[in-house]
């Protein structure tokens, strides 16, 4: 365990700086994440293992600084130029530059795509819970670049024009026409004003330019309330081809070379994700091509916004896993009321219970990860569509407090912006509210329950398939199971359905993949009938805290 290292005074003597350790820096982030490589490993084997290590080693080192630099100097607009012609562009700090770069040729976006093999998904999952160490905000576009192809793979035309410059290991930032680069970004502009989360309430029309139909080109004219990474090359859009709710993908330069008109009115002024620019956007006939039928653009893009809320749940699991892994390193090398933190039964308390909840939120993103490797088969696909619902509720919410509580026990030090906890914390409502806010979730999960049944039926196999280990884990999912067949306000008790199923998931998660150490800790705490509400409240006597916290610490 490495504490704070011997400083140089002006006297050429050294000293120790009182009370503090030394920055968790300028290591390998996967080699020092027992945590994360055992979860690789269950659901890969060794395949990714040299690869995750090559990318884990430049995050720890050259990333990690530049993801506080990208965070520093955020995105700046201008949207004309010096002779008052409209250009709409968008100006990133270098150090953004580079994470892009880095994540890109790695693999972020492509890896299953490219190299579709068992356990490229889960791979994939490992590289881009590293990249969210750096910066979580530079996350945002690898996500839509990586979870548009199933929905550019419903348009074949489009896919073999688009699909080689989008899985290119190639970052080209440069503002040009997509045609003339050797690979491109995909972004997604969905929210309106007036409709929110509730997309069918959009009012973008569509219009033909010439014959309508699949592959056909559009003029767009609307209004978008938020448009991620606004910089992309292209962007999946939902607009009404009369009255039918349609979607295209509406490129930021047209075919002749010219400007497609899509006009950024401002960038927002968000909370976290400060790296990631966020724009509202006027389209003032900006042309778009239909993907699929007509009236088809809900079903169209759905398999994107599966896969960008499955990234929601990795980018929450990796938020808490970062938040957990620096609080106990900071208190390893601190001291208080005579001992050090580690030994201090309450401190230990805490440390342990932010360990067991971001162990269970990675397990259960890389079931999905695991899922999505078999989704060839229907089983594996039809839970991949109600988890992703499930996951993203409940990691997302979770992240809030536990960063927060893990900031905390960090102390002063961890409120500065000196220190990544501050970030985390502002971080991780993103997630959270992006891709669908808790109640849209909850109503997904009810549609599916209405209308899928398929789907819920194979959530209760996996949960099924764990019984027998834990007398808690059996009496809780009777209770589950029973308040599904219960359908007499279901509606209005949506949340405790939704967490009852999140919390009976991550126990069946630990318990058939994970150790038994972390599943039974898991299955005391989070599904015995005493409840409590904030971290810390584990009860010791039945639960090894030290033998947690060890798990976490990062291994230098």
């Amino acid at each position: 365990m490495r504490h704070s290292p011997p400083e140089q005074n002006g006297c050429g003597e050294t000293h120790r700086v009182f009370n503090q350790p030394a920055p968790l820096e300028n290591y390998n982030v996967y080699q020092a994440d027992r945590i994360l490589q055992f979860w690789v490993k269950r659901f890969d084997g060794d395949w990714g293992d040299a690869r995750l290590s090559k990318f884990g080693e430049r995050v720890g080192h050259d990333l990690l600084a530049a993801g506080f630099l990208a965070n520093k100097h955020r995105p700046e607009l201008s949207s004309h130029d010096r002779f008052g012609r409209r250009i709409d562009e968008i100006a990133y700090h270098p150090a953004y530059h580079q994470l892009m770069a880095h994540a890109i040729e790695s693999g972020h976006c492509s890896l299953p795509w490219t190299e579709p093999q068992p356990g490229a998904h889960v791979v994939r999952a490992g590289l881009a819970y590293l990249h969210t160490h750096a910066d979580p905000g530079s996350g945002c576009p690898l996500t839509m670049t990586f979870a548009c192809v199933p929905a550019l793979r419903q348009q074949s035309d489009m896919a073999k024009r688009w699909l080689p410059k989008i899985l290119a290991p190639q970052y080209a930032p440069e503002n040009r026409p997509w045609y003339n680069k050797p690979g491109v970004t995909i972004g997604m502009a969905m929210t309106e004003k007036q409709g929110g989360s509730d997309v069918r309430a959009n009012t973008t029309n569509a219009t033909p330019l010439g014959k309508p139909g699949p592959g056909q080109r559009y003029s767009l004219s609307g209004h978008k309330w938020f448009c991620s990474a606004p910089m992309s090359d292209a962007f999946l859009m939902l607009a009404k081809a009369g009255e039918q709710l349609s979607c295209f993908l509406v490129p930021r330069w047209c075919e002749d070379g010219s400007k497609n008109p899509i006009h950024i009115q401002r960038l927002k002024n968000k909370l976290g994700n400060c790296s990631n620019a966020s724009a509202e956007i006027e389209l003032r006939g900006a042309q778009g091509w239909l993907l699929g039928e007509e009236g088809r653009g809900i079903a169209t893009i759905i398999q994107m916004v599966a896969l960008t809320r499955y990234d929601c749940m990795l980018g929450s699991s990796a938020l808490m896993a970062q938040a957990a892994k620096e609080a106990i390193w900071h208190t390893a090398g601190r001291d208080a009321f005579g001992k050090n933190l580690h030994q201090q039964p309450l401190m230990r308390n805490v440390l342990a219970d932010l360990a067991l909840e971001a162990e269970a939120a990675l397990a259960v993103s890389m079931r999905v990860a695991h899922a999505l490797d078999q989704s060839d088969g229907s089983e594996q696909a039809s839970l991949v569509r109600c988890a992703t619902a499930i996951g993203k509720y409940w990691l997302c919410k979770r992240a809030v407090q536990h960063t927060y509580e893990a900031m905390e026990c960090i102390g002063g030090v961890g409120y500065v912006e000196e220190n990544v906890a501050s970030r985390l914390y502002r971080e991780a409502p993103v997630n959270a509210i992006w891709e669908g806010s808790g109640n849209i979730q909850c109503l997904d999960l009810l549609r599916i329950i209405e209308r899928e049944p398929a789907s819920m039926e194979a959530m209760e196999r996996e949960l099924i398939a764990a019984r027998g280990e834990y007398l808690g884990y059996d009496q809780y999912l009777d209770d589950v199971i029973q308040n599904l067949r219960d359908s007499q306000d279901l509606h209005s008790h949506a949340r405790q359905r939704m967490e009852q199923l999140a919390l009976a998931w991550q126990a069946a998660t630990l318990i058939k993949y994970g150790e038994p150490l972390i599943a039974q800790a898991f299955v005391d705490s989070r599904l015995a009938p005493a409840q409590y509400h904030q971290f810390g409240t584990l009860n010791c006597r039945n639960i090894d805290l030290p033998a947690i916290i060890k798990r976490a610490m990062p291994h230098l």
